[in-house]
């Protein structure tokens, strides 16, 4: 019996950065060829798949095709395991602990992927997780009990350094069963004012500052330490909360813009590493995370529903 073709892992390369970057150029930059490289590089790939897998629009746009789709998420999991295997084989042997923090919603979102891929190619390291709300976090993590923290844009303390991992639309979350962003007062389900800190979470502070200007009557009705406490009473249709519509797990849905509620603002996560942040050990985790959170940009959010 015939042996299929292999799939050559820098064509799959050249067409991920692609897809990612939505740009032939932007992609070229990334593996260090000319434009016409890559071009060439997708053209080899469609010719072995036979089927057409990016289309070019006008102004150089450029789309994934049904076929591109598929393609894009196996092209993924192939190159994580193709660099894990070389990665194991190549990177030194790295031994020690990572301390890092995250806020909860984000831990059950993005962590379990950066973790996996971390084990794979950093087996003698150690990592400690610790999950808490952003400012509680940030605030650990000057007193240097953190390495690494996630947190959201916000909470930032001023002149350090911060990599943005994500960026993107808030939204008003109500349950898919129930209308709790009908009734006047709004109930609203939002993350607890931080005493210790003297810190308001940067999404209550969205929310609020947005129904004050719309004249919209409001109480916050549920209040928790962390977003994901925030949604449980959202889930039993008792209030309404705000998040990216890419955390969100069944049962709740983005209230589309149609003016029920007023328009919110732009959310964001950071990575921050700690001043005295244990070296190489912090900076090869960092590096998993970010590429981690650059693929993850790529995956499609969830639709808004009506």
């Amino acid at each position: 019996m015939r042996l299929p073709a292999s799939l050559d892992p820098d064509l799959l390369r050249a067409f991920s950065y692609i897809a990612e970057e939505g740009s032939f150029t932007r992609a070229a930059q990334r593996v260090g060829r000319t434009q016409s490289a890559v071009s060439m590089q997708v053209q080899r790939l469609e010719d072995m798949l036979g089927q057409k897998v990016l289309t070019r629009g006008k102004g150089g746009a450029v789309t994934l095709t049904p076929h591109g789709q598929y393609l894009l998420e196996r092209a993924r999991d192939l190159l994580a395991l193709n660099d894990e295997i070389w990665s194991a084989f190549h990177t030194p042997q790295l031994h020690g602990l990572v301390r890092l923090g995250t806020p909860d919603d984000y831990a059950l979102r993005y962590l379990p992927n950066v973790l996996k891929r971390f084990a794979g190619t950093h087996p003698s390291i150690d990592v400690e997780v610790s999950s808490s709300n952003s400012a509680a976090l940030v605030s650990r993590l000057k007193q240097g009990e953190l390495d690494l923290t996630l947190c959201s844009t916000g909470h930032e303390p001023a002149g350090w350094d911060a990599e943005l991992l994500w960026r993107g639309p808030l939204q008003w979350i109500t349950s898919e069963r129930h209308s709790p962003h009908r009734l006047d007062p709004l109930p609203l389900a939002l993350a607890a004012w931080n005493t210790m800190a003297q810190d308001e979470c940067s999404w209550r502070r969205e929310a609020t500052d947005a129904l004050e200007r719309a004249g919209r009557r409001y109480r916050v009705a549920y209040t928790s330490e962390t977003q994901s406490g925030t949604l449980i009473p959202v889930l039993a249709g008792l209030a309404v909360t705000v998040s990216p519509d890419t955390l969100l797990p069944p049962g709740l849905r983005a209230l589309p813009h149609d003016g029920t509620l007023p328009p919110l603002g732009q959310a964001g996560i950071l990575l921050l590493k700690g001043r005295e942040a244990r070296q190489p050990v912090s900076d090869a985790l960092a590096a998993h995370i970010v590429e981690t959170f650059r693929a993850e940009l790529m995956r499609p959010s969830r639709p808004e529903a009506a």
